[in-house]
């Protein structure tokens, strides 16, 4: 007689789809937030862009077609963002997520950047942020649930000495993440951040880093990251992921 052992049924769980769902992307023109925008219009999302840079996130808006909807938007005002999520309601019905990519960094100490670009960092990293998350948890609310991303850095987790008002903002950015998680949970409102390491993007250009420098290209590359954020978009409701950090296998951690 031949005995069976009992297997286990469980299956890898399938991913949710995000057709048909749409995702505000702040920082939308450029680095990870544009590498996002694409990522989430092969998933079948509809995407509303929103970026300071007007005349570049309107070609965008065009080469994305029917499924993008771009919005000029300067994250710093409160303003700007209650417009561009109003216009993913107006265009798409719905908002079901928020990735909050909009970011600036500039390498340096403590002492290195005049009063106006240590306002302009974060003003843009930590306000930018809250005034995303605040703006959408009504919308979210209505949806019973939704998700926000926040794309924070790992310079968030360990401040290095060549980057202190840069860390604070990503310092604040994790913060804000881990509470309004423990705030919004129970809501069904999932909270994400993302904490990638140096990646190859604009960032920092001039400011530290010299562009068509070789060794950006052992950074991670946007789409990295965008497959991270589009991952954790895609898991299952009954799961969340709450911190992720991630490294190319040139860098050290």
């Amino acid at each position: 007689m031949t005995h069976h052992a009992n297997h286990d049924q469980r299956t890898i769980p399938v991913e949710r789809s995000l057709a048909g769902e749409t995702i505000v992307i702040t920082g939308a023109s450029s680095g990870i937030g544009l590498a996002t925008a694409r990522g989430l219009i092969a998933a079948g999302a509809n995407v509303v862009l929103g970026a300071r840079d007007s005349e570049r996130l309107t070609r965008l808006g065009d080469e994305l077609g029917a499924t993008a909807v771009a919005v000029p938007t300067d994250v710093r005002s409160e303003d700007d963002v209650r417009l561009l999520v109003a216009a993913g309601v107006a265009h798409f019905g719905r908002v079901d997520s928020i990735v909050l990519a909009a970011g600036i960094g500039l390498y340096g100490g403590v002492e290195d950047h005049d009063d106006a670009e240590i306002r302009r960092m974060v003003d843009t990293n930590v306000l930018g942020t809250v005034w995303g998350v605040r703006e959408v948890l009504a919308e979210f609310r209505r949806n019973r649930g939704g998700d926000i991303v926040i794309v924070a850095s790992v310079a968030g987790l360990r401040g290095g000495a060549h980057e202190a008002v840069y860390a604070a903002t990503k310092f604040a950015q994790i913060g804000l993440a881990g509470a309004i998680d423990r705030q919004l949970r129970p809501e069904g409102i999932r909270v994400t951040a993302i904490a990638p390491a140096g990646t190859n993007t604009g960032f920092a250009l001039g400011t530290g880093r010299v562009a068509g420098d070789p060794s950006l290209a052992d950074l991670l590359a946007p789409e990295d990251v965008a497959l991270q954020i589009v991952t954790v978009l895609r898991q299952p409701r009954r799961m969340r992921t709450t911190l992720w950090a991630s490294w190319s296998m040139a860098e050290g951690s």
